[in-house]
């Protein structure tokens, strides 16, 4: 069925005259005619009398008609529904723990009526990741994608690199240190539970290593936050890396402390992943939000090799 032709029998049902149901319409008078004809054969019933002053709804026009009016209504609804600016935002943000997490959060308390849901996909990679951008299922994501895999019609924008910090206990030989270079680190572990193959992180940790000839893994199981902390404050040799918008909590006897790594600084690049082609005033402020956010790093800096620049 036609759904212009039901919306032009609306017209001139409501109207009373061809000539005013196209005026309104915006179509010829011919066109209405047509699509009245076209309807009524669609259906194998006639839906208007004709008359000398006019056109009103037969008996099946008059039991047709609120159908035809619920059918426009749901139309229009569903039209308003994914509008942009109607739903909420839909954003991955990968981990609530770390810095676009928080930063969604910030962009969210500076406007607090935004239209705008938050999700974490920390069992999708920055591929998978991608195309529920690209398929619809998200409006947009933060990963870390080498630039030569993004897919066509995904737009790709490093609006939130964070700076690394290195996180030890207080028995730590480097945590009196007020900064710390990465080669400082050569010789210690760095343990990062939950890398998990085939992610853009386990990527970015192999690109750090053997670029500073670092020593990080993933070695024993992970369980979860909590359990590092309680590790790192133990050990006089464990370290771990964490963003510096990354929030994470212990115990104050723990003592935990952030190190932050200078010359150079290294950044973990979350690229924002949205579709080419989409239009929504939410992801428009969101950008605004980023550029003008964004940390100033007044070092020189390091980001893997396959990160767009």
């Amino acid at each position: 069925m036609d759904i212009e032709a039901v919306r032009t029998f609306v017209a001139v049902a409501e109207t009373g005259q061809f000539q005013a149901a196209a005026d309104e319409l915006g179509i010829s008078q011919q066109a209405v005619s047509k699509r009245i004809v076209g309807l009524e054969r669609d259906l194998g019933a006639s839906l208007l009398v004709r008359t000398s002053r006019g056109s009103r709804p037969s008996l099946d026009g008059q039991v047709f008609l609120p159908h035809a009016k619920k059918v426009l209504a749901a139309l229009a609804q569903a039209e308003r529904a994914v509008r942009p600016g109607s739903r909420p935002l839909r954003v991955d943000v990968l981990n609530r723990r770390i810095a676009p997490a928080q930063a969604v959060y910030r962009f969210y308390r500076s406007r607090p009526d935004t239209a705008l849901d938050a999700v974490t996909l920390s069992e999708e990679n920055a591929a998978q990741a991608a195309r529920a951008v690209l398929e619809g299922s998200l409006d947009a994501s933060f990963r870390a994608l080498p630039a030569d895999q993004v897919p066509a019609g995904i737009r790709a924008e490093r609006l939130l690199d964070v700076p690394l910090q290195l996180l030890v206990g207080p028995a730590h030989p480097l945590a009196g240190k007020g900064q710390v270079q990465p080669a400082d680190l050569v010789g210690h572990r760095i343990w990062i539970p939950g890398i998990r193959p085939g992610t853009e992180w386990e990527l970015f940790y192999q690109s750090l290593s053997q670029d500073f000839g670092l020593s990080i893994d993933a070695l024993g199981p992970d369980f979860g936050d909590e359990a590092l902390m309680d590790a790192l404050a133990g050990s006089g040799s464990l370290a771990t890396l964490v963003g510096t918008d990354d929030r994470y909590l212990w115990p104050d006897n723990y003592g935990l402390r952030r190190v932050p790594l200078r010359e150079p600084t290294p950044l973990y690049p979350h690229i924002l992943l949205t579709r080419a082609e989409h239009r929504n005033p939410v992801l428009t402020d969101l950008r605004d939000y980023l550029r003008a956010s964004r940390p100033q790093v007044d070092d020189e800096v390091w980001v893997p090799a396959w990160v767009s620049h």
